[in-house]
Formats: structure tokens, sequence, C-alpha cells
């Protein structure tokens, strides 16, 4: 499995760090969102190779304020984003430009229109772009996610506050190994229960981006209080699949039914023992239940790439 150098796109002053898969390039355009200020290098790579087989072409990117991507100005005292999430604000930026920040993605890639797949912050973000850009989605997947027009205090019905309690005690990283040893942390809360931890392969995803860290309370802070200011839910009419774990430790399974019912034909799908991640043992699973969806596509010009 072989991914093109990284290229950046341009929304306004914000460079977007992406970039594709090469195998799988003559498939469907399926465009990754990662979540919660993690780059684009924590997503599962026998995941990515899944959808390849499936009849995707994959393309990934870091978010605004993640990876390789702009990281905005810190402010002169440090943010708490379990704060900003219950404020239910954020001056920096609104989430209406990190849906953009999606669309440049698309552009510079040259698709017109993509599947998405969204995970954790990434399905509110991926949520979002198919309310304010629906003529550039062909189906939307949702993981692991909270609805994206609930926020401020009524997010937190979905939480699991002892979860957050122990991410918040996560410092930030003053060196390589801290931050090595912070996305271990990340990585084992997150974890699935039903399913064996790999921490070699968790380290790999961490170590391709060390030098950026995760550990990272304003750019988390930025990104959670974005506000939204679009549509609900209930306006989203495409294709959709909301898959969530039965055990994850951070959200609970109330985030994923409610995204289901609020989107009209949406597919729930409960996974039973997965926590906050996708584990390698459910990778040809999601895969095909991704593929299922795109069948359900309207065809016409989405048919190109």
């Amino acid at each position: 499995m072989t991914w093109t150098e990284r290229r950046f796109a341009r929304n306004g002053a914000v460079e977007l760090a992406h970039d594709r898969l090469q195998e799988g390039v003559d498939g469907e355009p399926l465009l990754l969102v990662m979540g919660f200020a993690v780059s684009r290098h924590w997503w599962p790579g026998e995941l990515c190779a899944a959808f390849a087989d499936a009849g995707f072409a994959v393309a990934r990117y870091d978010q605004r304020d993640a990876g390789e991507s702009t990281r905005l100005p810190k402010p002169a005292s440090r943010g708490n984003p379990f704060a900003a999430l219950a404020a239910g604000r954020g001056a920096a930026y609104t989430a209406e430009d990190m849906a953009d920040d999606a669309v440049a993605v698309l552009d510079a890639l040259g698709w017109e229109s993509a599947h998405l797949f969204g995970h954790s912050l990434g399905g509110v973000v991926a949520q979002r772009v198919a309310l304010r850009h629906p003529d550039r989605v062909r189906t939307l997947t949702s993981s692991a996610a909270l609805p994206s027009d609930v926020g401020g205090l009524g997010a937190l019905r979905h939480l699991r506050l002892g979860t957050l309690a122990k991410f918040a005690r996560i410092k930030p990283a003053r060196d390589r190994a801290g931050r090595i040893a912070a996305g271990l942390a990340v990585a084992r809360l997150c974890a699935s229960p039903g399913y064996p931890f790999d921490e070699a392969e968790a380290l790999a995803r961490i170590t391709a981006d060390v030098d950026t860290g995760i550990a990272d309370p304003d750019a988390q802070s930025r990104q959670i209080g974005a506000p939204w200011h679009g549509p609900d839910l209930s306006e989203l009419h495409l294709p959709a699949l909301v898959l969530h774990g039965t055990d994850d430790p951070l959200l609970k399974p109330s985030a994923g039914r409610a995204t289901a019912a609020a989107i009209r034909g949406a597919r729930l799908v409960l996974q039973p023992g997965v926590g906050h991640d996708i584990p390698r043992e459910r990778h040809a699973a999601v895969a095909a239940e991704v593929r299922a969806l795109a069948g359900r596509a309207p065809r016409g010009d989405h048919d190109r790439p």
C-alpha cells in the first residue's frame, strides 16, 4: 500500500495537507475525514486497503489545526477543549469553515463529488459537509460521532464523562518521547474492549506524525468549539450509514442512534465490542457496508470521478 506525496489544498489562508492511495485510483472517490486534532495518519492502513479492494479511490486529509495543515495562532490563555464543547462556541473559525476545507480538498483532487467517511469529530464534519454542499457528496458514512446539530450542553448527554476526565489528564508533550506516550495513551483510551489492542499498529500511526503531536488543547478547543449555523440533520437527503460501537468509551451508542434517527432512511449499524476506534477485525465488514451504501447513490453525473 502506497500513498502519493503530500500535497496541499487551500481554503483562504488555510492550507490542508492531503494524500491519495495509489492503489484503486480508478475506483469511486472516497474522502476520509479524521477526528479531534489528530492527523490523517490515524486512519488504519488496512482499512484504507479494504476500501480500495471494495472499489474506492481513497484520499485523506488533515483538518485545520491538525497534522501538517495550518495551525491557528495560540491564544494568550490555554484552552480547555471540553469547556469549549460545553460553551458551544469558538472564536477562531466556524464549523462552516471546516466543512469548506473538505470541499477545497475535493477541488484539489479534481473530484466533482465523493463518498464521505468521517470518524469521531470527522463524522460531525462529514455530516456538515453533506448539509452545506450536498451536490459534492454522493453518500455519507458517520462513524463514532455526535449528531452535527447537537452542541453545547446538549452534547454532554451522549458523552462518557469518566473518559473525558482521563483525556483531560493527558498532558501536552514537550519532546518526541512524550508525544509518542501521549498518542499511545489516547489510542488505549479509544480502543475496542471486545478486540485485542494492537500496540504495534497504534505506534505506527502515532510515529507517522509524531512531530505534529496530538495533545494540543488549544487546537482541540478551536476545533470542537467551532460554531455551526447551518441546517439540521433532518434536512439531509443523501444515502447515509451510521456506525457506532456498543462499547465506545467516549460516546454512548445514543449518539449514533440520534444521528441515524435524524437522517431519513439512514442505516444504523451498532457494532458489539467496538470502542472509539475501528479494529482490524472489523475492516472488511466496514468496507462492505460502505460499498453497499455506495450502491444507493443516485446515478448520473456522480458516476464520474
